[in-house]
């Protein structure tokens, strides 16, 4: 078992981050392009609480199909993670519904990554939604997770790059980016 715990950040002018990161002598690696497809078990619904509730991701990168579980502990940028590579996606795929599991929403993203100290980079251009940071740390200990995030935070301050703190996974930054604008409407009044 593992923990990942994690920081993201909407990127306000994604020149200004990546001259921030050149100056600390991060260097990402060239893009590569990821299909996510998100998984809830059936009887969650949106608006309800995360924590404790583990959620399922199937993604293909570079012909390679990787099934990740994630189960949020403090909130949802703090998780435990199990993943591994699946030989069939669309066996997968047919599993998880046959486990209780239903489709939610899919995230399509270009992805540069870096490593700066202990700590993992994540630039992203997610479609539909823009450019985010994410930086994150594994962790076996799951007790101070939030602390973890004060760290990656205070690391990312010190970058002094034009950025602005999220507190929301990629599924949830899509999935209200794809409604159409009178639905949209009525899900920011419940």
């Amino acid at each position: 078992m593992s923990g990942e715990v994690e920081v993201k950040y909407r990127v306000v002018d994604l020149d200004g981050l990546l001259a921030a990161l050149e100056r600390q002598d991060v260097m990402l690696s060239p893009p590569i392009r990821q299909e996510d497809q998100a998984y809830a078990p059936i009887g969650w619904a949106d608006g309800q609480s995360r924590i404790g509730v583990t959620f399922a991701r199937l993604r293909v990168q570079d012909g390679t199909c990787v099934f990740t579980t994630k189960t949020p502990v403090d909130n949802v940028l703090a998780c435990l993670e199990y993943e591994t590579v699946i030989a069939d996606r669309e066996q997968m795929h047919h599993a998880l519904l046959a486990l209780g599991y239903r489709a939610t929403v899919q995230v399509a993203k270009t992805r540069r990554t870096a490593r700066a100290a202990e700590y993992g980079l994540c630039v992203d251009q997610v479609d539909g939604v823009g450019a985010f940071l994410e930086v994150e740390a594994m962790t076996a200990a799951t007790d101070d997770m939030a602390g973890v995030q004060a760290e990656l935070a205070a690391w990312v301050s010190t970058l002094g790059a034009p950025v602005e703190r999220v507190g929301a996974t990629y599924d949830q930054l899509v999935a209200p980016a794809r409604l159409p604008a009178a639905e949209m409407a009525s899900v920011s009044t419940i």
